[in-house]
């Protein structure tokens, strides 16, 4: 049975996370978990939190077995980008983009 959770709205970029999403796809969720908690990367303790969700889902909605789980998918889309100015020389501005990303976590059984 098919779990998911979502983060939405989170201030990292998609590219940025999808790099540490890409690590743990497939995995079961244990091992994941082990690999996020000694990753360095700012996205990997947000994605830890997306996954600890998702398996709190799956243990109150449908009674699964947690240690049977893995991660099916997991995916970014791009979210909103808030849009900030920055002064530079003669008078000018540059745009700056805070880009957001949705994140989507879907675990599965192994069977």
């Amino acid at each position: 049975m098919e779990t998911r959770a979502l983060a939405r709205f989170v201030r990292i970029s998609p590219r940025k996370i999808r790099l540490v999403m890409d690590q743990v796809r497939g995995k079961r969720v244990e091992e994941a978990m082990n690999m996020l908690s000694f990753a360095p990367q700012k996205g990997a303790h947000i994605l830890k939190k997306v996954i600890r969700s998702a398996v709190a889902n799956a243990e109150q909605n449908s009674g699964t077995n947690v240690d049977s789980l893995y991660i099916k998918r997991v995916y970014a889309d791009e979210g909103p980008t808030l849009k900030r100015w920055r002064p530079r020389a003669l008078g000018r501005a540059t745009r700056i983009r805070k880009r957001t990303s949705h994140l989507t976590v879907v675990l599965d059984e192994l069977s």
